[in-house]
């Protein structure tokens, strides 16, 4: 068995007040993609986060922490050349095997509780103006139940990816102490098996098969998500790094590095737009934010401050250009920016974390640990999203009926809208 990290009593503090902050991520993100999203859809947008946040932790506590474990507990592991391959945990369900007293383990459950939520509450943003509410519930159960505590433990639980240092001579094992690929990746991926299967929002797409602007219809909810998410992600990132990486001792550094990212991520999407269109856009500008702190929770305890700047300004530039390149190539409806975000945003925040970490917390073949890691993602994770995804479309239609998306989910699965003393809908009403 992997022996499990310690943490002394301070640690063991600051870990329990970064994890209290967490939430305000989930609220940021709820804001962002509401903000994105049509005015007709805020009340939807915001009541599917906060449902999706409960159901994932329901989830998580009744069979996601049995499969996510934690070093030092039970696991099924294969011999795969005479090494152990440990492939999934064997905790009990419904966390009987826990002891709520001072030790890592039920930090970990309280952790894995809103990070599994925050992954869960992704793909409401790929999936907004459109999706229902019970579908999008469905999907988040099998997310935090299965897909999310299933890579968790190969990463954080012991599992083989964190095995490759040590079985394989690949560094110190797969990197991401904050969640890059465990959250940020899985969640993005689940948000782009939603956006296939859901389809572009009517009036997408014009008759030449050329996207349409379809405009967010409140900038100040979508930038006051941005600052919200700054501080969960702060949590996000202190909390990961001191119960999967024993760095509490460099909390101060993780907050510099968190913050330099999304930063100069914004400011590259806004020197960008501005180049490209005249003038910075706000929503891209946005994106920017979001995606900076997702690139910096893989890297945020291993990379000097100047580092993590150049980590944001690519991640900032990545977000102009796939969220254009998946509109226009693709054709991927994604209103929240969800898959450029947290998807691309989160695998390089991956890959930066081979390219970029110190000596003293990496070593030879540590970027092949990390493609290694990605290439999991990409080849099983994502199959296994769409699988799951597709399979619950065909039981349980995800997508409103044309005249629901028409009326707007507000009225339509709600009864009431967000916004009753104002007309909040428009012309696109009558689109096709």
């Amino acid at each position: 068995m992997t022996p499990p990290h310690t943490l002394t009593e301070a640690a063991w503090v600051l870990c329990l007040l970064s994890i209290v902050v967490m939430p305000c991520a989930a609220a940021g993100l709820a804001l962002v993609n509401t903000g994105l999203g049509r005015s007709r859809n805020a009340a939807h947008s915001m009541l599917s986060a906060l449902c999706v946040l409960g159901v994932a932790a329901l989830a998580y506590c009744v069979i996601g922490f049995s499969l996510q474990g934690y070093p030092g507990r039970e696991f099924h592991a294969m011999l795969v050349g005479g090494k152990p391959w440990d492939w999934i945990a064997s905790d009990p369900f419904f966390l009987r095997g826990v002891s709520f007293d001072a030790s890592p383990a039920p930090l970990a459950v309280l952790f894995g509780m809103f990070a599994a939520g925050l992954s869960a509450s992704i793909p409401l943003g790929s999936g907004a103006d459109r999706w229902r509410l019970g579908a999008a519930c469905s999907s988040a159960a099998l997310l935090a139940g299965l897909v999310y505590p299933l890579f968790a433990h190969w990463v954080w639980g012991g599992g083989w990816l964190a095995q490759l240092g040590a079985n394989y001579g690949l560094g110190r094992g797969f990197l991401d102490p904050g969640g890059s690929s465990a959250i940020q990746a899985v969640g993005g991926l689940a948000a782009l098996s939603i956006a296939w299967i859901l389809g572009p929002r009517r009036g997408k797409y014009n008759d030449d098969h050329m996207p349409v602007a379809i405009p967010g219809h409140n900038a100040v909810l979508v930038l006051f998500g941005c600052m919200l998410a700054w501080v969960g992600w702060i949590g996000l990132n202190c909390a990961g790094a001191a119960i999967f990486a024993s760095m509490a001792g460099r909390a101060p550094l993780i907050v510099v590095n968190t913050t330099l990212a999304a930063v100069c991520a914004s400011l590259a999407a806004a020197g960008i737009t501005r180049a490209r269109f005249g003038k910075p856009d706000a929503s891209l500008c946005a994106n920017g934010w979001v995606a900076g702190l997702v690139a910096s929770s893989a890297t945020c305890g291993f990379v000097r401050p100047a580092l993590a700047m150049l980590i944001g300004l690519v991640a900032g530039a990545l977000v102009v250009f796939s969220v254009e390149w998946l509109e226009f190539r693709l054709k991927v409806d994604d209103p929240g920016g969800a898959v450029s975000v947290h998807a691309l945003g989160g695998i390089w925040g991956i890959l930066a974390a081979g390219l970029f970490a110190s000596a003293a917390d990496s070593g030879p073949g540590q970027s092949l640990a990390q493609f290694v890691g990605i290439a999991t993602l990409l080849g099983f994770v994502l199959p296994l999203l769409y699988a799951l995804n597709w399979l619950l479309d065909r039981v349980y239609p995800q997508r409103v009926p044309p005249q629901g998306e028409r009326q707007g989910l507000d009225l339509h699965e709600l009864g009431a809208g967000a916004y009753p003393e104002f007309m909040s809908h428009n012309d696109d009403l009558w689109q096709r």
